[in-house]
This record gives C-alpha cells, sequence and structure tokens, in this order.
C-alpha cells in the first residue's frame, strides 16, 4: 500500500471472523481439499465454462503446490514429454518441473533491447517440440517481465499448439492485477475454448492478499469427460502422497467470502484499488525517462528495470535500494514517498541511453540449448 505494508484485506477479516465463530470442527477434509473453495474459485477464473465436465480441480498448497502437482502428474503419465518455458521466467519454475524429472526447455519470449513480446521467434523455437510437449504460459501480469498476450497471440498460440499436438501449462498467479478480474484471463479462456487438453495452475496469494496461507488450485482439461475421470483419479492419488490435504484456512477464507455477494463485492473493490495503484506507479515511473516507457504498458507486480549487475550492486551501496542483478523489481514497493528518490538514484545510470533502442543486447541473452545437448 502507500505505507509500504501488505494488509490484511477488510474482507479476509471478515471472512476469518466468521470462521472463527462458526466452524465447528478441525477434522480432515480430504486430498481434494475444500471442494467449495474449488467450485467457486472455478468461477472467477473460468466464468460460464466454470462446470466443465471436460476439466477437474484440486486445492493446492499455493500455486507452487498446483506447479508441482501438475508436473508430477505428467512425470507419471507422460515421463518423456518436455516443458518449454520462456526466457526469463520465474526462476522456481525449472526446479519445479526438473525435480519431479521432467526435461525442461528454455524458448525466445521477448527482445531483449525492446523487452517487446516476439511471438514470432517464439512460435519458431517451439517448432523443435514434439507432439505431446508442454509450453509453460504465463495468464496474465508476466512475472519478471510484466508483459502479456494480446488477444491475437492467445489465438495464435492455440492454433499453434493444435497444429503440433502441444499442451499448454497456464501459470495464473496475478487475477485482477493487471487490467481487471476479466480482463486478465479473457486470453486464457480463449485458448482452453480451443485446445482439448491443458493446465492451469492457479494462485490465490496475491489477489487475495493470503501469501503465507498457500492458497491455491490445480485445472486440468482433457478431451473427454471420461479422460477427465481418469485424470481425477490419479490426481487425487498424487496429491494424497505428496501432502495428505492441503491446508484449510486459506481456502475457507476465499470460500466464505466468494460465497458471500457483500464480501465478494468489497473484495473485489479492494482488488481494484492495489491494481489502480500499481498501474499508477507504472506510470508514474515510466514519464521518469524514454527507457522506461515500456513499464506504463506492461502490468502485474514485476518489471525488469534496463541496467546490468554492476547498476544493480551500486543502487545497493551507494542508496540503500535492492533488486535482484536481473533488474527485477516489484512495482508494488514504489509508493509516493519514495518514487523521486528512486528516480534520483536510478536515472543517471539511464543518461546514456535516449531510447530502449540504444541499450546493448548484452543487458540480457537468451540461451537455446538444442534438446539433444540438453538431454
Amino acid at each position: 500500500d502507500e505505507n509500504g505494508q501488505t494488509p490484511v484485506l477488510r474482507a479476509v477479516k471478515a471472512a476469518e471472523a466468521r470462521l472463527v465463530s462458526e466452524q465447528t470442527t478441525k477434522a480432515y477434509l480430504g486430498a481434494e481439499g475444500d471442494i467449495r473453495f474449488t467450485e467457486r474459485l472455478a468461477e472467477v477464473v473460468f466464468g460460464p465454462s466454470a462446470h466443465n465436465p471436460r476439466r477437474f480441480g484440486i486445492q493446492t498448497p499455493g500455486g507452487t503446490g498446483a506447479l508441482r502437482l501438475g508436473a508430477e502428474l505428467l512425470t507419471l503419465g507422460a515421463p518423456d514429454s518436455c516443458i518449454w518455458m520462456g526466457s526469463p521466467t520465474w526462476p522456481n519454475h525449472a526446479p519445479i518441473f526438473e525435480d519431479a524429472g521432467l526435461l525442461t526447455m528454455p524458448h525466445v519470449y521477448i527482445d531483449p533491447v525492446s523487452g517487446d513480446i516476439v511471438l514470432d521467434e517464439m512460435l519458431g523455437a517451439l517448432a523443435g517440440a514434439r507432439p505431446g510437449d508442454i509450453v509453460l504460459l504465463h495468464g496474465c501480469c508476466h512475472n519478471p517481465t510484466g508483459t502479456h498476450f494480446t488477444l491475437e497471440a492467445w489465438r495464435k498460440l492455440a492454433s499453434f499448439c493444435n497444429a503440433r499436438g502441444l499442451v499448454p501449462f497456464i501459470d495464473l498467479a496475478y487475477q485482477g492485477l493487471g487490467d481487471g478480474l476479466e480482463e486478465d484471463v479473457a486470453g486464457m479462456r480463449l485458448l482452453l475454448a480451443a485446445v482439448p487438453n491443458a493446465f492451469v495452475a492457479y494462485s490465490c496469494d496475491k489477489n487475495f492478499g493470503l501469501y503465507r496461507e498457500r492458497v491455491g488450485a490445480l485445472w486440468v482439461q482433457t478431451s473427454s469427460p471420461e479422460l477427465t475421470d481418469l485424470v481425477k483419479a490419479n490426481i487425487v492419488a498424487v496429491a494424497r502422497g505428496l501432502w495428505s490435504m492441503p491446508p484449510d484456512h486459506g481456502a475457507a477464507i476465499v470460500r466464505v467470502i466468494l460465497d458471500d455477494p457483500a464480501l465478494a463485492k468489497d473484495w473485489r473493490n479492494e482488488l481494484a484499488e492495489m491494481r489502480t495503484r500499481l498501474n499508477a506507479m507504472r506510470m508514474a515511473l515510466a514519464a521518469m525517462h524514454p527507457v522506461l516507457a515500456p513499464i506504463a504498458e506492461q502490468r502485474g507486480l514485476f518489471s525488469i528495470l534496463p541496467i546490468d549487475p554492476d547498476t544493480v550492486a551500486d543502487l545497493r551501496a551507494s542508496h540503500g535500494i535492492y533488486m535482484v542483478d536481473s533488474g527485477r523489481i516489484n512495482i508494488a514497493g514504489l509508493n509516493p514517498g519514495n518514487l523521486a528518490r528512486f528516480g534520483e538514484a536510478l536515472l543517471p545510470h539511464l543518461a546514456a541511453f535516449p531510447s530502449r533502442q540504444a541499450l546493448s543486447d548484452t543487458v540480457l541473452s537468451y540461451p537455446l540449448p538444442a534438446r539433444e545437448a540438453a538431454s
């Protein structure tokens, strides 16, 4: 928020108070967790197609748990498949899938100078994928770049996956923090309507502010209800072996909120406040220098500044400004009280660059090893 705090949302506080006063037991729920939570959350994620007989959902310990559960299911059912992921991506993506025993392969995702998504180059790299391979996609608010696919890009991705027999695995961790709850999933819904098989890993940590409660879900979509029943049997068994049952409290909070129209409205209002503040900070930062202009069009918590590790080190040592060596920053860490000071420290390092085209392409690099070499 404006004071640099990560507060508990009003709707969450109200739901917790209700749970304290009304919850009658702490007995186990089972491997599927809170089924009502998954059903109500599906309505937020998938809209009119929430109750699709070709799709099964299960509660998980956060979005990370959803990713790992999907990875374990793939290892069980398609151990020879490879999962392709854009470079850069969330640093934990590769370890999650590799630890489950899957081969990971990088593909080009953005232009290192302009910071724009290079879809044609991305699809060119994915031409090396084999039928049955997995393509990891960020549903919205890409971490770490803040970029997002257009609706036309989502359509091209759907057509490409269908033509080559690839399976999308969508990591949706920031719904509502980009352009809106519906806007942020419009492209993903187009994709899911067009492809037979897909995975969706979801996190409630950010949009409900439930970080430490570890609240997430995994949905698996198949080509038929019969296959979905088979997936359900296997995924419940895998979940049982991983964590027996997921933690209840956070999912119960989300269920109570989504079951109560007044609380759901208040949550949506608070989410809109967070989104508006994030986008206002993006606009203010982008206005400071031409090389930062693309940040205004990006969305979500993160962006990558066009600076090198030496600059990151100087900002840390000389100004007490901390970020990872890649230049990734959390936009939510900015507010009207610190933005000017941040700009004063950063802008001298950007003075040599009148535009992004003046940046060296050595700031970011994207190694693309051959599949055989990676094996």
